[in-house]
C-alpha cells in the first residue's frame, strides 16, 4: 500500500510519497512548501505536487491512503482544521474532504502530537511500550497519548492539549495564555523569553550571547547554539525553560503514570541543557514512584517524525 502524506506545520507543510512493506516504510518522494495564511493556496500547491508524485511513481490510486497530520484543535471528526494558533488565517479549513476531492483518494487526518505519538510509539523511541506521552515541544507545545495500548484522544478530540496548562500568573505566552507549559516549553515561548533576557542585559550594558541581530529576531535556535558555545547567559534561559518543563512533566507523571515520556524538536535537540532542571524539579514534585517507573527521552525520527505522523494519521484504525 502506497500513502500521500501531508504534515501542515506553522512554518512549512511537506507532502511526500510512501510505500508500507510489511513494518518497514519506504520513502519514494518528499517536497517541502512555505506555509502562509492562504490555506487555499497551500493546498492547492501540496495536491500539485502529489499529483506529480503519484504519476513519476506510477501508483494506482485504489492502492493509495492520504493521510494528514496538523496541529490542533481540529474539530471532533477530525475533518477540519478549526484555528491552529500556530496556524494564522487557517479558519475552518476542510481540508480531509478537499485532498479527497482533489486527488480522489480516501484521506484521514489526525492531530499531529497524536500522529508523531504513534510513529515514535510504532518506530521510534516508544516502541515496546504500553503507556507513552508524547510531547512535540517545537513551534507549540501538544501532547499525544498512549494509554493502555491505544491512542486517547478524549470526548471532543482535545486530549493532550498540555501547552494551555498554566503554571505561572505571568511568563511568556503560548496557547493564548501568559504562563502557560507552551509558553515556557516552545520555539515562540522560549524567543519570547531570549528578547526579555536581552532587553535586560543591555540595560546592564551587556549583550545577549544571542542575539545575532535584532532583539526581535531572535530563535530558540540561536539561544541552544550560543548555550553549546558555552555562554552562560544562554545556558542559564534554557535551565529556566527546563525548570517548567519539569513542572508540567509532574503533573503527567502523576495524573497518567506513564513508562516512558517522549520529547521532540527542541528537546530532542538540546536536551542536554534542558533534562538537569527538568529532573530536580521533578524529583521535587511527582510522587517518586510514578517518577521512578518514568522514562524520559528525546524522539528517535528526528527530522522524519512529522512524515512517519503522516502515514500514521492514514493507517491507524
Amino acid at each position: 500500500m502506497h500513502v500521500v502524506g501531508f504534515d501542515i506545520g506553522g512554518t512549512k507543510c511537506a507532502v511526500l510519497l510512501s510505500r508500507l512493506e510489511g513494518e518497514t516504510v519506504v520513502w519514494n518522494d518528499r517536497v517541502e512548501i512555505q506555509t502562509t495564511p492562504d490555506w487555499k493556496g497551500v493546498l492547492d500547491d501540496l495536491c500539485r505536487h502529489a499529483e506529480r508524485m503519484l504519476e513519476t511513481h506510477g501508483v494506482n490510486r485504489a492502492d493509495c491512503r492520504i493521510g494528514i497530520s496538523c496541529g490542533g484543535p481540529l474539530s471532533p471528526d477530525r475533518m477540519v482544521i478549526c484555528s491552529p494558533p500556530n496556524l494564522p488565517g487557517w479558519v475552518s479549513v476542510p481540508v480531509v474532504a478537499y485532498f479527497s476531492e482533489k486527488l480522489q483518494m480516501t484521506a484521514r487526518m489526525l492531530n499531529d502530537a497524536d500522529a508523531c505519538a504513534l510513529a515514535e510509539w510504532k518506530y521510534g523511541a516508544g516502541k515496546g511500550s504500553l503507556h507513552m506521552i508524547f510531547l512535540t515541544f517545537g513551534t507549540g507545545l501538544g501532547a499525544g497519548l498512549i494509554l493502555n495500548g491505544r491512542l486517547y484522544t478524549g470526548a471532543c478530540g482535545m486530549a493532550g492539549e498540555v501547552g494551555h496548562v498554566r503554571l505561572k500568573e505571568e511568563g511568556p505566552v503560548g496557547y493564548g495564555k501568559a504562563g502557560s507549559l507552551e509558553g515556557f516549553c516552545s520555539g515562540g515561548g522560549i524567543r519570547q523569553m531570549a528578547v526579555k533576557k536581552a532587553e535586560q542585559m543591555e540595560k546592564e550594558g551587556k549583550r545577549a550571547s544571542f542575539q545575532t541581530g535584532e532583539k526581535g529576531s531572535v530563535k530558540a535556535k540561536d539561544v541552544a547554539e550560543a548555550a553549546r558555545a558555552g555562554h552562560e547567559d544562554a545556558a542559564e534561559l534554557l535551565r529556566e525553560s527546563g525548570t517548567y518543563f519539569g513542572k508540567g512533566l509532574s503533573i503527567l507523571i502523576d495524573i497518567l503514570n506513564p513508562e516512558v515520556i517522549v520529547a521532540g524538536s527542541i528537546y530532542a535537540r538540546s536536551h542536554e541543557f534542558l533534562e538537569t532542571a527538568m529532573w530536580e524539579e521533578i524529583h521535587k514534585e511527582a510522587l517518586a514512584p510514578s517518577a521512578a517507573a518514568c522514562r524520559i527521552v528525546p524522539a528517535q525520527l528526528g527530522e522524519k517524525i512529522g512524515d512517519y505522523g503522516a502515514v500514521m494519521a492514514a493507517v491507524y484504525e
